[in-house]
């Protein structure tokens, strides 16, 4: 059964890939300008050192499940580089998903930890946002809030935080898993 729900899953995940995969300029302002409806989100935005923004990261799982999703980064408003996010998971879960995702860089300090290559955010605690606003979803390196009244006291943890806004989908899940994201310089 497994191994079934494995297939079944990495199937899903690969024909669904290149639909999320690809990533520009229109499609990162329009997915800033959905974000920035979001009080919190602005707020962040007009004090951050920089942001990456994935305009789509597609999601889908049946027991094990993965998700994928490649944006830009940007400092000042102009592109530093390109950058992708994997994840792998395991545990409960059913459906798919995509949503965008920003993730806001307090200094340079937290720019250069982000971008030195390869970044992993920890053991992932889930928090997709709601689709008319932003909220946060975090890992062990991240911070976390709900679309709620914690939103409000949303603050970087370790210079980073990151938002999520739904864009579609269904997903139930539980589970344990990291985001890895690579970063590549502009040349």
């Amino acid at each position: 059964m497994l191994i079934r729900s494995f297939f079944i899953t990495l199937f899903i995940f690969l024909v669904t890939l290149p639909v999320f995969a690809e990533s520009n300029t229109e499609e990162d302002q329009a997915a800033l300008k959905a974000l920035l409806a979001s009080d919190i989100v602005s707020k962040f935005h007009n004090s951050a050192y920089g942001y990456a923004i994935f305009p789509t990261i597609g999601k889908g799982g049946f027991g094990i499940g993965g998700a994928h999703g490649t944006g830009r980064v940007y400092v000042g408003g102009k592109k530093t580089g390109d950058v992708s996010m994997t994840q792998l998971t395991i545990g409960l879960q059913l459906g798919g998903q995509a949503y965008r995702q920003v993730i806001y860089f307090e200094d340079k300090r937290a720019f250069d930890d982000f971008t030195s290559g390869n970044f992993e955010f920890g053991a992932q605690a889930e928090a997709i946002a709601i689709t008319s606003s932003a909220g946060a979803s975090a890992g062990s390196e991240g911070a976390s809030a709900s679309a709620n009244a914690t939103q409000a006291e949303a603050k970087y943890y370790k210079g980073m935080i990151v938002f999520t806004m739904g864009k579609g989908g269904l997903m139930y899940q539980a589970t344990i898993g990291g985001q890895k994201y690579s970063y590549t310089a502009s040349k």
